[in-house]
Order: structure tokens, then sequence, then C-alpha cells
């Protein structure tokens, strides 16, 4: 059976699927995109992934293209068409078709969205077994990472060094710091402290990491917003990384440089079973 995709409002076998080669997405890579996991058949954690789109969306001046009930009709849609288990649904809004021009188009312009799932295999990850690789690379990217767009070409170069490094991903280095990882929040675990960065335009605002980080809170386990350099990280006791497609993932090796015993931290296999325990709450 085909994957059914969404284009603008219309269900089609992606084979079918065509967008305009005036749209902004395309040719200024003028839009924002979200990934939302499925576990169970269910949505894990749309509420904050609908408020995230919602502030990238102010911060480049862009119109909601449905509203946020209707969104979320269609992720649940794309999702029982065709059924998913365990993945993602992939969605990006664009400024729309218009003459090529950098200025903003009219604001009556409509939006464009579309939306795709995939199907993985998320809660028996076999690389959460054994912990990934992760190699750093200079970070360089613009100066506003905290919106969530589709210019993504650097991310791309950066994960295909890792690949060609035998890594599974690249933590982005600026001024001796880590800043994150290529698709990912990076994190570094020192005397059962866990050590990520503090949210600002640095960095993303994860929403994987918005999770992790409330149920740690509620279990006790101790934390330190700031940043941390490459160096502590290769002198960490654990380490790992979160995302949407990832959940908490253990960082094993950094460098070539083993982390800790070179296994899964104790710290990071229970955070990633709590969050998984909570997404699989609905």
């Amino acid at each position: 059976m085909t994957r059914i995709v969404y284009v603008n409002g219309n269900y089609v076998p992606a084979e079918e699927a065509k967008v305009s080669i005036f749209d902004r997405g395309f040719l200024f890579a003028d839009g924002v995109y979200e990934v939302t996991s499925v576990i169970d058949g269910r949505l894990v954690d749309f509420a904050p992934h609908a408020d995230r789109l919602d502030r990238s969306l102010g911060e480049l001046k862009m119109a909601w293209p449905v509203s946020r009930e209707a969104l979320r009709e269609v992720h649940e849609e794309l999702v029982r068409r065709n059924g998913v288990d365990q993945g993602m649904v992939y969605m990006q809004v664009t400024r729309g078709v218009a003459e090529r021009e950098f200025t903003y188009p009219p604001s009556s312009t409509p939006t464009s969205l579309v939306a795709f799932t995939q199907a993985r295999e998320l809660v028996d990850n076999p690389n959460a077994r054994t912990g990934v690789k992760v190699v750093s690379i200079p970070d360089i990217r613009w100066k506003r990472r905290d919106i969530k767009t589709i210019a993504l070409l650097p991310q791309a170069m950066g994960k295909q060094a890792a690949r060609e490094r035998g890594a599974f991903e690249a933590w982005m280095v600026e001024d001796g710091h880590v800043t994150e990882g290529t698709s990912s929040t990076s994190y570094i675990v020192r005397d059962e402290t866990v050590i990520t960065r503090p949210l600002s335009h640095a960095v993303l605002a994860g929403v994987t990491r918005r999770t992790v980080l409330r149920l740690m809170a509620e279990r006790g386990i101790r934390l330190d917003e700031r940043p941390f350099t490459i160096d502590e990280a290769y002198a960490a006791d654990e380490a790992f990384l979160t995302s949407a497609s990832t959940f908490v993932m253990p960082v094993v090796e950094i460098d070539g440089r083993r982390i800790g015993d070179g296994q899964p931290g104790p710290l990071t296999r229970r955070l990633r079973e709590i969050y998984i325990e909570e997404a699989r709450k609905g």
C-alpha cells in the first residue's frame, strides 16, 4: 500500500503529491517544521510541538495554515491512514507560493502545509542498548537557532560528516562549548548531575528536552543548566542526547574517546525508561 501524505487540504498517495516551484520553502527555505513521534498509534507531546510551532511562526511573521485542532486532526488521520504504530509525523509550513522576491509577499498570501509519516522502531531501538558514537564539528549555523526552520543544510553537512567518521551524530561546538547535535539536544552527566545548555537563541528548545527535564524534576534528579566544553564531555561519567526520533539515546564515545566505561550509563538508562513510560500514558 502506498504511503498517504497531506498537501494543502488533500490526502494523496505520496507519488502524486506536488508543490509549486514558486513555493518560498523551495526557493528560500522560508518555512518551519515539526516532527512528532508516535507510540502505540498515538501522538507523543503534540501540544508542546504545537506551542513551538506557534513560536517559530510568530518569529517569522508567518500565519498558521490551519487551526491547532485541525492540525492535530491531520496528524491523527495520517497515522490512521498509514497504519503507523511507531514512528513520526513530519509537518512543515512555508510562506506559500509567490513570485520570487526576497521580501515577504502580502499577508493575504496563504501559507502552505504538507505532512507525512515515517514508520520506525522507537521503543526497542537497538542503538539504545549499545549506545552511539558522536563526533564534534564546528557550529557554522546562523544566529537564530531557536527558530525551527527548514534551512537545514549545515545540519545535513554535519550529519554527513558524522556518518563518514563512523558516528551516529555530530555535536556542534562554538567557542569551545557544545551547542547541540545536528538534530538533537546534548547532555553530559557528572557526579549524578545532568548538565545541558540553557535555552537561548543559540539552541533549539527541544520538546523531548522539555519533557525529560520535567520528569527529572519530579524525581529529584539534579540538573545544571549551563554550557559545557567538549573537553568536559570527554571526561563525563555519562553522555546522552534527546530528540523526538531517538527519545533518550546513550552516547558512549565522543571523537574516539570512551565515555565512562563505554556502556550506556545507569542514569541515562533510567531516563529513557521513564520517558517511554510517560509517552505511553498518552
